[in-house]
């Protein structure tokens, strides 16, 4: 009877676990440069004193999901997608560096230029800061020019440039802040061969309808575990009664 509470329980709260990581890539559905978690299910002996007679399933996450979204057009001056391979450079809210491809580029408070998520945008000497312009462009190779206000169309000058990076994908992993990291925080250098395409956005990579089955799947997953846990319930009650008659 324990085996069979056991599994059960033990499948219900993984069920459970691989839900909550499905359900954060669902809500992410229509977020730029967005990065799917993934989740699967193992089989794990639990050891102890004596043999090892108990497994149970376990949701775990092989990693991030790094195929590119699709590019769209956008028309926006500060929308920046990345074409290929490559990352957007950014501080993390711990301060240190960190890489998105979210290119949905917005000036705040003081002129600090951030992404979509409020994450500042790293530069060739740190955070950008954009001063009063009355039009701003992007390279293809991330360099930012603006035309001052005031200033003719032709007074057009270099401010900056993003810094862009290539590493290794076997080497990023993503952190609790929902941004990739290098191990021991380590920073990968510029990329002068990662290109951008402005005016465009990079969707996310989440599949809505494949989610959405998933989410129907576990759903159905988790049911079975707690329909389980009755019948094993009813049959110790079952057991409890034959032995009173005895």
């Amino acid at each position: 009877m324990d085996r069979m509470l056991y599994i059960a329980m033990s499948g219900a709260k993984q069920s459970m676990l691989a839900q909550q990581v499905n359900t954060q890539n669902l809500a992410n559905a229509n977020t730029s440069g967005f990065k799917a978690d993934l989740a699967s299910f193992v089989s794990a002996p639990v050891y102890g004193p004596g043999y090892a007679s108990r497994v149970y399933g376990m949701a775990v996450s092989p990693g991030t999901d790094l195929s590119p979204g699709t590019l769209n057009t956008t028309g926006r001056d500060l929308d920046a997608g990345i074409v290929g391979d490559g990352w957007f450079a950014v501080q993390a809210p711990d301060g240190k560096e960190a890489y998105s491809r979210d290119g949905n580029l917005r000036i705040g408070t003081g002129g600090l230029l951030t992404n979509g998520a409020g994450r500042p945008m790293l530069g060739e000497n740190g955070p950008i800061v954009i001063p009063a312009a009355q039009n701003i462009s992007i390279g293809t190779d991330g360099t930012l020019s603006i035309v001052a206000l005031g200033q003719p169309a032709s007074t057009l000058a270099v401010l900056d440039r993003l810094k862009l990076v290539k590493p290794d994908k076997a080497e990023l992993s993503k952190g609790e802040d929902g941004l990739m990291h290098l191990a021991n925080g380590a920073k990968a250098p510029a990329d002068a061969t990662v290109t951008l395409s402005s005016g465009s956005l990079e969707s996310s990579n989440v599949n809505p309808v494949d989610a959405l089955i998933n989410m129907i799947t576990l759903a159905r997953q988790f049911q079975f575990q707690m329909k389980t846990i009755s019948a094993a319930e009813e049959n110790d009650n079952q057991t409890t009664q034959m032995m009173r008659l005895g």
